[in-house]
């Protein structure tokens, strides 16, 4: 059953290591996604599924390890039994540095969904993990579009800005539409497959859920960054 979902972007940027000195500029964020696992966590779930964009669609149901070397720190995170041979994506791997910052320490499992999954699969996905327990909270991983400024990692796209207040509009009413596949891959947005996740583990696309709140909507870098907390209230 599901009991409550955090929404929260998954730049490595989060880390205030891998921001360095710019770290200050994401402190509302950081703070929003510590409030919307508050939620999570007081919904006493029986399991977390850190829910996030990657390259191949993959189950890491023993969970993995995930690492920011690459960014220039030596920070590693573990998710749920911390499984060495499996390697999370950079997503998931944000999704465990939150859950581990929220002081989590029951089971948590990951799932990678890449950007060319179809709508109905990710609601196929969603209506598992809702049944893989009594009780399930989801953190979800993802951004908005990359192209809604000059300095943009997509550079500016006009259409941007629409689509993003488009999802924003629906994680503030807790129903979320069904995200334009083609649309999200030329707008670079990266949440568009775990959010239909969602969608389909809170059964949203049929009728909201009783309590969703919008937590932070904002751009820095160019990028839509949502934060948003998920309750149908059981």
């Amino acid at each position: 059953m599901f009991v409550a979902a955090a929404v929260c972007p998954c730049p490595p940027l989060l880390l205030p290591e891998v921001a360095g000195g710019a770290a200050p500029e994401l402190d509302p964020l950081r703070e929003a996604c510590d409030e919307a696992l508050r939620g999570v966590l007081a919904a006493r779930p029986d399991v977390v599924w850190v829910v996030g964009p990657g390259p191949e669609h993959r189950l890491f149901d023993r969970g993995g390890v995930g690492g920011f070397q690459g960014f220039g720190v030596d920070v590693t995170v573990g998710l749920g039994e911390c499984a060495e041979d499996e390697t999370l994506p950079p997503g998931l791997a944000v999704g465990a540095w939150l859950l581990e910052r929220a002081g989590w320490e029951g089971p948590a499992k990951g799932l990678a969904v890449p950007d060319y999954l179809e709508w109905p699969l990710c609601r196929e996905n969603g209506v598992e993990l809702r049944v893989s327990a009594e009780r399930v909270a989801l953190l979800v991983m993802g951004e908005g579009s990359a192209r809604r400024t000059v300095k943009a990692p997509g550079y500016l796209d006009e259409r941007a800005e629409p689509f993003d207040a488009s999802v924003a509009a629906g994680l503030a009413s807790g129903r979320l539409p069904q995200v334009d596949a083609e649309l999200a891959f030329e707008l670079m947005a990266s949440g568009r497959a775990p959010w239909q996740v969602l969608a389909g583990a809170a059964d949203s696309d049929e009728q909201p859920v009783a309590s969703a709140r919008l937590l932070y909507d904002d751009a820095p870098y160019g990028v839509g960054y949502f934060v948003a907390s998920w309750s149908p209230g059981v």
